[in-house]
């Protein structure tokens, strides 16, 4: 009898390594080995670390063998070699990673086969270590486009038609009531910074119906606010002396149309800024410093989570902000298929249950909590994955963007970063008390 489990398994190990292979298809050699910035991999590390990955879980994990190459593990390993300096490791080339990743490819599916998802083994109960390296696998495509977005001629997708803007939009906020929610995931799946789920109480508050949109974060830069001390906590102004960042990244003068002749780098396409577009490729400390021109702030990172899965209705949190059937294009701006945000408004569909929309997709959203574990946390598999980066060094963003894979995404999911950072396709909508 065929295990339909298991072909689901299979389906989703395959769809994520021809997204992968799509990714650098037309790649030169030297472009995969390019790294157009330190805080970047070049393209053929991630390319082989995904088949490392799941030599680890997929096939030495489940078997109990000892990987076939020490060495090749090393090179590899992401928290033994910081991205900076992956460039001048001893990488495989495309042909070696496609030999080596089609090996580990075959012996893992030859142990699928045998593999008991109703084992009371944590790693294979419900396929929970199989979910982990597909979704792993979507998450490294993620950051590779992060780097095809800068790699010199690299990369320069067809861009779609963008929807015309609804006429009925309304940039305000929605109000939730305070009480008592639950946060956090209690299903048996990665990630283990999503779990467990647990209670808090929250004072009532406003939040944002849309993520900000770039017309809104064009006043504010034309407002002065890149220059307005005010407006800058210590840490975000001495990023901004040291940075002289004038805009969000990708921003420059000089292009036309209507959004007072500002336009955006994007893929290799040089757009007029849209202003009806949710803001990206901003960090946290520019985000917060747009709250507070706008007499907010940012939301905490259980204040949107409410926002995005609290169903008044029946009491209980949702696994999507529209409910637990699966994203579909018509409720959420995911895989690629856009290549940016959507404008304001085009996914009512995927509103949740308190009026917020486009909660999912198009932009991650800078959230003011430092990235820390819930009460009751347990690391598994690895403390690697989450435990190690708990502190406030680092600071939660939710939400997942354009280019995150549906399977990678839920009202739960916590992705975590330097607030810094403006690579990332990131934008934050505001809060503010009630």
């Amino acid at each position: 009898m065929i295990d339909a489990r298991k072909q689901r398994v299979a389906a989703a190990l395959d769809e994520a390594r021809r997204r992968t292979v799509a990714l650098v298809a037309e790649l030169s050699d030297a472009q995969l080995r390019a790294q157009p910035d330190p805080i970047l991999s070049p393209l053929v590390w991630d390319y082989g670390h995904v088949g490392v990955y799941e030599e680890l879980w997929l096939v030495d994990a489940l078997s109990g063998a000892r990987p076939a190459d020490e060495r090749r593990m090393h090179v590899y390993d992401a928290f033994r070699n910081p991205r900076r300096t992956r460039a001048a490791l001893a990488l495989m080339s495309r042909a070696e990673v496609e030999t080596y990743r089609d090996g580990v490819r075959s012996r893992a599916l030859e142990l699928l086969e045998e593999a008991d998802f109703d084992s009371e083994d944590p790693l294979l109960r419900d396929g929970y270590v199989y979910d982990l390296v597909v979704q792993h696998e979507h998450q490294h495509d993620e950051t590779m486009l992060q780097s095809l977005q800068i790699l010199p001629g690299g990369y320069r997708p067809a861009l779609p038609v963008m929807p015309k803007p609804r006429a009925d939009v309304r940039e305000d906020s929605v109000r939730v009531a305070s009480g008592r929610y639950p946060i956090g995931n209690p299903r048996h799946e990665p990630y283990d910074n999503e779990a467990p789920q647990h209670h808090v109480t929250l004072r009532a508050f406003r939040i944002d119906r849309f993520p900000v949109t770039c017309g809104r974060y064009l006043a504010f830069v034309l407002d002065g606010g890149y220059r307005r001390r005010e407006l800058w906590d210590e840490e975000g102004w001495a990023w901004l002396r040291e940075s002289g960042a004038q805009a969000p990244k990708h921003w420059r003068r000089g292009g036309s149309g209507e959004s007072d002749g500002w336009a955006v780098e994007s893929f290799g396409h040089v757009l007029p800024l849209r202003a009806d577009l949710p803001v990206m490729h901003v960090c946290l400390h520019e985000a917060a410093a747009f709250a507070r021109w706008a007499g907010g702030r940012l939301p905490t990172e259980q204040e949107w989570e409410v926002a995005a899965s609290w169903d008044p209705e029946v009491g209980e949190a949702r696994r999507h902000p529209w409910g637990s059937d699966p994203p579909t294009a018509e409720r959420a701006n995911l895989d690629q298929r856009s290549f940016g945000p959507m404008p304001i408004g085009s996914l009512p569909r995927g509103a949740s249950a308190l009026g917020c929309e486009q909660m999912v997709g198009d932009v991650w959203e800078w959230t003011s909590s430092h990235f820390q574990g819930y009460p009751g946390f347990r690391a598994f598999p690895y403390r690697e994955y989450s435990e190690v980066f708990f502190g406030p060094e680092y600071k939660v963003l939710r939400g997942g963007s354009w280019a995150t894979h549906p399977s990678a995404v839920r009202t739960t999911f916590r992705n975590w970063d330097y607030p810094v950072r403006r690579q990332i396709f990131a934008g934050f909508r505001c809060a503010r008390d009630a």
